[in-house]
């Protein structure tokens, strides 16, 4: 599923549902966002392998698209990137990945769906690509699904100059269709 240049991905728990759905549902919908700074310190605590643990170069968060961050009034992924950064004292590079275009939310698309609505939506700026020129960076988002919107974003900063990516999420949720 996780095309070569993404070396490693971790997420701390399942969802939907439980505890954990109520907090990334608070964190998204419910107008909270101060628990980014506790999901962010878990997150920050999983295991990963030596090799991402010594290259990690900085942490970047899948950008939001503009509408929806002005609706929350914060990007999701970007507190939770903020956390981290913070504890595994990296720089957090928010600039260096931006959505190129608008996308229908994923809630209710199928896989196939998803990737079609994501495809060509996310770009490196040209005054950041210096910065990640051989870099190993952690994409960092609240949830991963099919991981359509992760491997588009992995894409974009590969072309940007990027060696190689890794991916760190709060939940990992089932996609439309897989056994429960």
């Amino acid at each position: 599923m996780w095309p070569p240049y993404v070396r490693a991905v971790r997420s701390v728990c399942w969802l939907p549902g439980g505890t954990a759905g109520r907090i990334v549902y608070a964190l998204k919908y419910g107008g909270w966002p101060k628990m980014a700074d506790a999901m962010g310190e878990r997150m920050a605590r999983l295991d990963w392998p030596s090799d991402v643990v010594n290259e990690r170069a900085a942490v970047v968060p899948i950008p939001l698209a503009v509408v929806r961050q002005r609706e929350r009034g914060f990007n999701q992924s970007g507190l939770l990137a903020r956390a981290i950064a913070r504890r595994w004292r990296v720089p957090e590079w928010p600039e260096v990945l931006v959505r190129a275009r608008a996308t229908a939310t994923q809630t209710r698309l199928t896989p196939e769906g998803r990737r079609r609505n994501v495809s060509g939506a996310f770009a490196v700026p040209p005054h950041t690509r210096s910065a990640l020129v051989g870099a190993h960076v952690i994409l960092v988002d609240d949830v991963v699904t099919t991981g359509a919107t992760a491997v588009e974003c992995a894409s974009a900063l590969l072309d940007g100059g990027a060696r190689i990516i890794s991916l760190v999420t709060f939940g990992r949720a089932p996609a439309l269709g897989d056994p429960e």
